[in-house]
C-alpha cells in the first residue's frame, strides 16, 4: 500500500461506510479488491452455516488497520424505521452539511446515509415484500462492489447514481475506467435471483482470482509490516526501560560511593581509638579486641574506589542464622563469653528486622545534617526499599519513600561527619535494652467507683512521689520507692485529695516540692498544697473543660492551662496568693480551635506551645502572642499533646496513630510542614493515650492496651508492653479490645516508666 493511501486513512480504524465515502477517496484497484474479498469470504461463511446475511452493509462492518475488515452487529443495524427515525431527527443538521460548493471534500451526513443504505441494499425480491435468501446477499455484494469503485463529488450525486444502480444503469465513468468491475457488478446486481451467480462461482471467478497471488502478496507484506510496527513498540518500551534502569543504576552506585566513604570513616576513627588506648598504657589485648572491626560488618578496603567498595566479604544473601554462624567460626569470637555473645546475637536480631526501617532513618539524618550545613550535594536520589514488615512505617511517610543522598567523585563528603555521633548515639539506645518489665502493680481504683480511668500522671520534682487523677474525682499521691519494694497488688496513697469535678491533668512544680497544678472537666484550674491536702488558688475563668495545665521549669511561678473554650490562659502564682486568690489571669491566647495541650519549653518561660484541634502546633512568644511565632502542620487529627526533648525540639501527638518530631530551630518561615521523622506503630483514633520523654525515649500509649516505647533517631518502636485484662471473677485475663492506654510518665532520666490503662490499673515499668 503506497503512502498517500496510509495519509488518506486506510490503515485507521473505521466502518466499511465511512471508507467508502471518506472525502477525496482514491481507487486503489489492489486495494478495494482486497477489502471486497474480505467481504465475500464473510458472506461466504455465514452462507456455510446456512443463513444469509440479511443485514449486511458497509455500516455493518469495520475496516482496521492496513484494510483488514471484520463483520459487526452495530446499532445502526436494527431496522428501517430506526434508520428513518434518525434521518427525520437529523434532517436539518443534514441540510447544513450538504451545503457548500459541491466540492469533493463533503461528507455524507451519518444518520441519513444509514438510513438511505436499507434501500440501496435491499435486493428486488425485498423490495417486492419478499424474504431474504442466499441469492439477495449476492445483490448486496454488487451494490457494495459498485460503491467501492465509484466515487463521487457530491451527496446529490451519488444519491442519483445509487438510485439508477435499482435499474442496473452504471455511471460511464465505472465503464470506462474499471470495464471488468462493471461487468461483473452487474452479474451480481441481475434483477432475476436465479440468474445471480452462486457463491461459489462468487469466489471461483476469474475476476476475483486473477489477483489472488498478488493479493496474497500483499496480504503477507501486511502482515510483515504489522509485525514490523510491533517489534518497534517493543523495542521502544526496551530502550525506555533500559534508560530508566541506567538511571537506577547510577544512582545507585553514587549511594554507594557515599555510603563507602561513610564506612571509611567510621574506620577510621575506630582506628583512631585503638591508637589512644595503645598509647594509654591501658589493658591492650583486651581493650582492643573489644573495639576490633564489628563481626557483622562487612569487610570494606579502605584504599578501594566506589566502585571497589562493591566488593564484600560476606557474598550472596544469607539468613542471620548463617551470618551468626560465620561470626562464631572466627577464632577471636570464641573467646566472647556466652552472655555477651547471646546480647550480639539478639542485637543483631533486632537490628535486621528492622533494617529497613533503619536504613530510612539513616539517610534522613544525612539529608538533614547537609541541609543544616547549607552544603548539598550533587543531587537526592529517592529510591524506594521494600516495604517493611515490621511495625513502624518508613521515615515522613508510610509509604517509606527514602531520599537517598549520593555524591560524585571528587566532593568533599568526608570533611564533616558530624552525624556519626548522633546516629551511633540513637542506635546504640536503640538496642540498648530488649523488653519492658513489670517492676510493680497498682490498683488504686476505688471499688466503689464504677469508672477509673487514669486521665494523668506526673512524678514530684525529687522524683520520690508520683500522683494520679482521673474520673473518680480524686488526686492521689504515691510514694513511689514504697509501691516498689512493697510486694503485693494493693497501695494506698500517703495523701489522697478530692475534687468537685473529673481531673483532666496534674503537674507538680518543679522547684516547690508540695505545690501541684489541675485542671478539671468544669474548666476550674486548681493549685494544691499536698502537705495540707488542700486547695490553696482557685482560678475559674475558663468558659469549657481544661484539657491540659503546664508549669514553666525555669519560673516557678508561671503556669499555663488551655481549654475546649479555644484559649490558653497563663497564671502568676505569686501574685494571686498577694491578691487574697482573686487575681485573674496575667494572660490570654485566644485561638479557633479546642486547646488541648499546653507545654512551657525547657529553657524559657516567654514562649509556650499549644496542641490544637486543627491538627496543628503553635509556638507562641508570650511578649507577642497575637499570632504564633510559627506553626508546625503534618497532622491529619487532633494534636493530643506536645512535649520538648530539648529546647528547639518537639514531639508531637495525635489521634492519627502517630508522633512527629520536630526541629522548630531550621524554620525560616512561620510554617513548618516537614517533620524530622513520623513514629508509627501505636493505634490511636480517638482516645488520649499520653506521652512522656526521657533522654530521647518516647513513651506512649495505645488503644490496644500496649505502651510504646520509640528513640527520637528511629521511626519504629523500641519496645512495647500490653497491659492484660483480668476477669474479677474468674481472676483469668481475658481478649478485651475496649481498654486503652490512657496516660504515661517517666520518672525522670531513669529507665523507669509510669503507665496507666482506662480501668485505672497502674503499672511502673522498667525497661531491661
Amino acid at each position: 500500500m503506497d503512502d498517500h493511501h496510509e495519509e488518506d486513512g486506510s490503515c485507521g480504524c473505521m466502518s466499511l461506510r465511512e471508507w467508502v465515502d471518506r472525502p477525496g477517496r482514491e481507487v486503489d484497484r489492489l486495494e478495494c479488491l482486497h477489502v471486497f474479498r474480505q467481504v465475500v469470504d464473510s458472506f461466504a461463511v455465514a452462507q456455510a452455516q446456512g443463513a444469509a446475511v440479511a443485514n449486511a452493509r458497509p455500516s455493518c462492518f469495520v475496516v482496521s488497520s492496513c484494510s483488514r475488515v471484520s463483520f459487526i452487529e452495530s446499532a445502526c443495524c436494527s431496522s428501517d424505521s430506526d434508520a428513518d427515525a434518525e434521518a427525520d431527527e437529523d434532517k436539518e443538521s443534514s441540510d447544513q452539511n450538504d451545503g457548500g460548493d459541491g466540492s469533493n471534500t463533503k461528507a455524507f451526513p451519518m444518520k441519513q446515509i444509514l438510513a438511505l443504505e436499507y434501500e440501496w441494499y435491499a435486493s428486488p425480491e425485498e423490495g417486492a415484500g419478499g424474504a431474504a435468501t442466499v441469492a439477495s446477499d449476492i445483490y448486496r455484494l454488487g451494490v457494495l462492489l459498485f460503491e467501492i469503485f465509484c466515487t463521487f463529488e457530491s451527496p446529490e450525486e451519488k444519491v442519483r447514481s445509487m438510485s439508477s444502480l435499482r435499474h442496473r444503469v452504471l455511471p460511464p465513468v465505472l465503464l470506462l475506467q474499471w470495464p471488468k468491475e462493471a461487468s461483473f457488478c452487474l452479474w451480481l446486481l441481475h434483477p432475476q435471483p436465479e440468474a445471480r451467480p452462486t457463491m461459489s462461482e462468487v469466489l471461483q471467478s476469474e475476476f476475483l482470482n486473477e489477483t489472488k497471488n498478488i493479493l496474497e502478496e500483499r496480504e503477507a507484506a501486511i502482515k510483515l509490516k504489522e509485525k514490523i510496527e510491533e517489534q518497534e513498540l517493543l523495542l521502544d518500551f526496551l530502550l525506555l526501560l533500559q534508560e530508566k534502569k541506567e538511571e537506577t543504576a547510577d544512582k545507585l552506585h553514587d549511594t554507594i560511593c557515599f555510603l563507602s566513604a561513610d564506612i571509611r570513616e567510621v574506620l577510621n576513627q575506630q582506628s583512631n581509638m585503638k591508637i589512644k588506648v595503645s598509647s594509654s598504657g591501658w589493658d591492650k589485648d583486651t581493650v582492643v579486641d573489644k573495639v576490633s572491626k564489628p563481626p557483622l560488618c562487612p569487610t570494606v578496603d579502605e584504599d578501594s574506589s566506589c566502585s571497589g567498595s562493591r566488593k564484600r566479604s560476606r557474598t550472596g544473601v544469607q539468613s542471620n542464622e548463617e551470618k551468626h554462624s560465620e561470626v562464631l567460626s572466627e577464632g577471636r569470637m570464641s573467646e566472647i563469653s556466652p552472655e555477651l555473645h547471646e546480647s550480639l546475637l539478639l542485637k543483631s536480631s533486632r537490628l535486621m528486622k528492622n533494617f529497613k526501617s533503619m536504613e530510612v532513618a539513616y539517610f534522613s539524618t544525612r539529608r538533614r545534617q547537609m541541609k543544616q550545613e547549607d552544603k548539598p550535594m550533587d543531587g537526592y536520589y529517592p529510591v524506594t526499599p521494600a516495604t517493611s514488615t515490621g511495625r513502624g512505617s518508613g521515615d515522613r511517610t508510610e509509604g517509606s519513600s527514602v531520599d537517598c543522598l549520593t555524591s560524585k567523585e571528587g566532593h568533599s563528603i568526608g570533611r564533616n561527619h558530624e552525624w556519626i555521633n548522633p546516629f551511633l548515639e540513637g542506635l546504640c539506645k536503640y538496642l540498648s535494652f530488649s523488653q519492658l518489665k513489670v517492676r510493680a502493680d497498682l490498683k488504686q481504683g476505688d471499688l466503689l467507683s464504677s469508672s477509673n480511668l487514669v486521665c494523668s500522671l506526673d512524678f514530684d520534682r525529687d522524683k520520690e512521689l508520683f500522683a494520679t487523677g482521673g474520673v473518680n474525682r480524686k488526686i492521689k499521691i504515691f510514694e513511689c520507692d514504697m509501691v516498689l519494694n512493697e510486694d503485693h497488688d494493693i497501695h494506698y496513697p500517703v495523701v489522697e485529695m478530692a475534687t468537685r469535678s473529673r481531673i483532666s491533668c496534674i503537674c507538680w512544680n518543679s522547684y516547690i516540692k508540695s505545690q501541684l497544678a489541675s485542671s478539671d472537666f468544669e474548666g476550674v484550674v486548681q493549685v494544691w498544697d499536698v502537705t495540707r491536702g488542700q486547695v490553696f488558688l482557685q482560678m475559674r475563668e475558663h468558659e469549657r473543660r481544661v484539657w491540659s495545665v503546664d508549669f514553666s521549669p525555669v519560673d516557678p511561678t508561671s503556669l499555663a492551662s488551655g481549654s475546649d473554650d479555644g484559649s490558653v490562659k497563663l497564671w502568676n502564682i505569686n501574685q494571686a496568693i498577694l491578691l487574697l486568690h482573686l487575681a485573674g489571669s496575667v494572660g490570654t491566647i485566644k485561638t479557633k480551635a479546642n486547646v488541648c495541650t499546653v507545654q512551657f519549653p525547657p529553657d524559657s518561660a516567654q514562649t509556650i506551645t499549644i496542641g490544637s484541634a486543627d491538627h496543628n502546633v503553635y509556638c507562641y512568644d508570650l511578649r507577642n502572642s497575637k499570632e504564633p511565632l510559627c506553626s508546625l502542620t503534618g497532622h491529619a487529627k487532633t494534636v493530643s499533646y506536645v512535649k520538648y526533648i530539648d529546647a528547639s525540639t518537639i514531639v508531637s501527638a495525635s489521634t492519627d496513630s502517630t508522633l512527629k518530631l520536630w526541629d522548630i530551630s531550621v524554620g525560616s518561615s512561620r510554617v513548618i510542614d516537614d517533620p524530622v521523622r513520623t513514629f508509627t506503630g501505636h493505634a490511636n483514633l480517638k482516645n488520649f493515650v499520653g506521652l512522656s520523654i526521657c533522654d530521647g525515649y518516647i513513651a506512649t500509649g495505645s488503644e490496644t492496651n500496649e505502651v510504646f516505647v520509640y528513640h527520637k533517631s528511629f521511626p519504629m518502636p523500641v519496645l512495647s508492653y500490653k497491659f492484660g485484662v483480668v476477669d474479677p471473677i474468674s481472676g483469668r485475663e481475658v481478649e478485651d479490645n475496649t481498654h486503652f492506654i490512657s496516660c504515661v510518665r517517666w520518672r525522670g532520666q531513669s529507665p523507669t516508666l509510669l503507665a496507666a490503662n482506662s480501668t485505672g490499673n497502674i503499672k511502673l515499668l522498667e525497661m531491661v
